[in-house]
């Protein structure tokens, strides 16, 4: 076994199941905020329309709304159809893209996290484009403008899920390796100064809340153009 294990071992039937620190910070979350929306939906059933919404209310509108600007343009008139889902995972996200603040590793900077989010989303646009136009229209749009050209058309199929879940997992896992080695230095040759109260504030904004919140809008930004092409009319 590693030494520098730093999650948890389950024992199943005599097999070791190991559960990384990333993917329990992602469990985590995924339970937090199913107890955050069922709080807010009964919030928003007891709540009167006439009066202007406030506190979690107000709160879940704007996150709403922030997702919507996300996916709009590249959903149009499919964005309610999809926001639920990828709504929900864009929150997800966003916040395990800021744990390094609280000193957790983000689930994010695990690879296996990130193949899995691209994964689903690669499936997700390959269900929906069979869904609209059916499996022999899917095989003909990926035979054109040539047939010859299918195998390069399959391949850059592919390379979204890949490009998706390598960008996310190098960007995130950079950030915390740096603020890591930022830290060390410190403690090594500046263990009695405050420049480090002055200078990680800044460099956290940076790798931790800049870097993360962006790679999130990429992220479900470019899944959301590739999923609009093949649920959206094509505008004449």
């Amino acid at each position: 076994m590693d030494n520098n294990f730093d999650g948890i071992i389950l024992t199943i039937n005599g097999y070791d199941l190991e559960l990384q620190q990333s993917v329990i910070n992602w469990l985590v979350l995924c339970v937090l905020f199913a107890i955050l929306f069922v709080w807010a939906g009964k919030k928003f059933e007891k709540a009167d329309i006439r009066k202007a919404p406030s506190g979690i209310m107000l709160i879940t509108e704007m996150i709403v709304d922030t997702c919507k600007n996300i996916l709009g343009d590249n959903l149009k008139d499919q964005t309610r159809r999809f926001l639920p889902f990828l709504g929900t995972l864009i929150m997800l996200m966003s916040v395990s893209n800021l744990l390094g603040l609280l000193g957790l590793q983000p689930p994010t900077s695990n690879v296996s996290v990130n193949i899995a989010l691209a994964v689903m989303m690669f499936l997700t646009i390959q269900y929906n484009a069979i869904k609209k136009a059916g499996i022999k229209a899917r095989i003909k749009e990926l035979a054109e403008p040539l047939w010859v050209m299918t195998p390069l058309n399959i391949i850059g199929e592919f390379a979204l899920p890949i490009s998706l879940s390598m960008r996310l997992f190098g960007n995130i896992l950079a950030g915390s390796i740096i603020m890591a080695l930022v830290y060390t230095v410190f403690k090594l040759f500046l263990p009695y100064t405050f420049a480090m109260y002055v200078a990680t504030p800044f460099l956290h904004m940076y790798f931790d809340i800049f870097s993360g919140l962006l790679q999130t809008y990429i992220f479900f930004t470019l899944s959301g153009f590739f999923l609009g092409e093949q649920v959206c009319e094509e505008e004449e």
